[in-house]
């Protein structure tokens, strides 16, 4: 009976890589374990495999992020179903590569709304149910490096990466006092979502990336997941308001 036996865990965004990564990670550690993402139920079942098993433990529910009461009627849906919440993972972004003179107030607007209006309803209605339940719970922001950096191509990204560090941050400190912990990983250049897929086409491109990063290597989405069940456990118990950046070095050389 490890330590995550039967929790259960809320993970947004759970059908791309980094999702799918961390919903595997507490999987393996015996958690129930509730996804959401914005396609259908088939289109889910065909991208993750697992949908169709059983006797895994795995959920899934399709959800606009960007919509509040959508956010709310999931957390509350599985807390219903599985009893009392224990981690949210706030996982779920959009990413647009254009520059300022490109990019179009919609785009701004849906990033925003991904980014930054649905990590804090998934963070947020995660924590008022930790304190219905009486549960010190655990919160995951997925950030970026993009957050701390500043990206040619990646404004409106970058921007909600930066508010979404200020937003765990501030949630950190008021939530503190019912023991809940509010985290951040900010990860670098990892082999996972559209990064991936250019990299499979282009593999030159891949060791490009690499050689400037200073430890010089890539993450891996499995790798992420390990450290945000290392944020959750009971070893990290005075970590919170945190943001680990793990990306190789590259914030110190793009400072």
């Amino acid at each position: 009976m490890g330590e995550f036996d039967k929790k259960v865990v809320l993970i947004s965004g759970g059908l791309g890589d980094i999702g799918k990564a961390i919903a595997q990670a507490f999987l393996d550690k015996g958690a129930i374990v509730a996804i959401s993402d914005r396609f259908s139920p088939e289109v889910a079942a065909e991208r993750q495999p697992l949908l169709n098993d059983e006797s895994v433990g795995l959920y899934y529910a399709q959800v606009d992020v960007s919509q509040g009461e959508q956010v709310a009627n999931w957390i509350a849906a599985v807390r219903e179903q599985f009893g009392a919440i224990s981690i949210g993972i706030a996982n779920a972004a959009n990413v647009t590569l254009k520059n300022y003179k490109e990019l179009s107030d919609s785009e701004w607007r849906s990033e925003m709304n991904v980014n930054l209006d649905g990590a804090f309803y998934m963070a947020n209605g995660c924590a008022k149910h930790f304190i219905e339940d009486a549960v010190a719970g655990n919160i995951i922001f997925l950030g970026s490096w993009a957050g701390h950096a500043v990206h040619a191509n990646l404004p409106a990204y970058s921007v909600s990466k930066a508010a979404v560090r200020m937003l765990c941050q501030s949630m950190a400190l008021e939530y503190a006092a019912h023991g809940i912990r509010v985290n951040e990983i900010a990860p670098g250049y990892v082999n996972a979502g559209l990064s991936k897929v250019v990299w499979a086409k282009n593999p030159d491109l891949q060791e490009e990336a690499a050689s400037v990063v200073p430890l010089g290597k890539i993450l891996e989405a499995d790798e992420i997941a390990q450290q945000v069940l290392w944020m959750c456990a009971e070893q990290s118990k005075h970590l919170t308001g945190a943001s680990i950046i793990l990306d190789g070095g590259l914030s110190l050389v793009r400072p």
